[in-house]
């Protein structure tokens, strides 16, 4: 029930100046966002996929208000890849953007968020690595799977991300689930009206067990959002009914959460991608990782409680 209000605080100007303001509030967001510049980063890359791990890079930051904010965001995955090829990590690390840091809510904002994320789609290829379109609000959708369907024109490894809470994703699963896709499932961690989003938990899991069947069985290259031991078991089940190789799908998690998890699904042999996130306008994302899981709630307040 909490996480709608998270969520609400997550768009509120007050509530996020007093978050940002409370002495122990980066003290927990370090837990899920490891650094704020590339340098900061380099060393978490290193450590992370020399344990095993892939990893999916984010740089935070979605309010972008003017054309020249989100051109700067253009930059800064650019800069990214610099340094990912300097590395050399090619397939070990990918990215993952948001078409609104890239000005998609702005007048003229498809054609303008097409025109920044594709320079970082073709740099990322120069480098052996590649790009997924993260999911948005539903009120998105349709230009973010636009912009998708466009880049694999020249970048076919171009992923892209489905939300098992919306009405909409089984049909898209289906139309997705081709050959040379690479989609990534996730629940959702947006605040979606019932009209167009299932709201109980227990329908938002029998939808993601229904639509990851569908990638399972489809051609694609499927991406399994989620941290939930249950649906991880069942993902492996499907896998295997699905006649697919360890290398023929992959788990990802967030960075902070059940690390321990990351490491032994490495460890047996799958393929397990970090979703790690960096960046100065960390409070949106920090605030859907609260709404999403209770014990990341209970974290933060009791971290509050500790210092305060």
């Amino acid at each position: 029930m909490l996480g709608p209000v998270i969520l609400a605080a997550s768009r509120s100007d007050r509530m996020r100046r007093l978050i940002s303001a409370a002495p122990v509030t980066k003290q927990v967001v370090d837990r899920f966002i490891p650094g704020e510049t590339v340098d900061d980063i380099v060393p978490v890359i290193a450590e992370l996929t020399g344990r095993g791990l892939e990893l999916t890079m984010d740089v935070v930051g979605e309010d972008i208000t003017t054309p020249g904010q989100a051109a700067a965001a253009r930059d800064a995955y650019l800069a990214l890849v610099g340094h990912l090829a300097d590395l050399g990590l090619g397939e070990r690390v990918e990215m993952s953007v948001k078409l609104s840091m890239f000005g998609q809510a702005l007048p003229g904002g498809h054609d303008l968020a097409l025109a920044n994320v594709r320079p970082v789609v073709e740099a990322a290829a120069a480098i052996g690595t590649t790009v997924t379109l993260d999911a948005e609000d539903h009120t998105t959708l349709d230009s973010m799977f636009a912009i998708h369907e466009e880049l694999r024109k020249d970048f076919p490894r171009t992923g892209c991300v489905i939300q098992a809470y919306l009405f909409r994703t089984e049909a898209d699963a289906r139309r997705l689930a081709a050959a040379g896709s690479r989609v990534r499932l996730v629940k959702g961690a947006y605040k979606e009206p019932a009209e167009v989003a299932y709201q109980q938990k227990s329908e938002i899991d029998k939808a993601y067990v229904r639509i990851l069947r569908t990638l399972m069985e489809g051609e694609g290259y499927p991406m399994v959002g989620s941290h939930d031991p249950r649906l991880i078991s069942i993902a492996q089940e499907l896998a295997r009914r699905a006649g697919r190789k360890p290398d023929e799908y992959e788990f990802q998690m967030l960075y902070g959460i059940r690390s321990d998890e990351h490491l032994r699904l490495a460890a047996e042999g799958h393929r397990m991608r970090v979703y790690t996130a960096y960046g100065t306008d960390w409070y949106g994302y920090f605030m859907r990782r609260l709404a999403e899981k209770p014990a990341n709630l209970r974290f933060f307040l009791r971290s509050m409680v500790s210092k305060g």
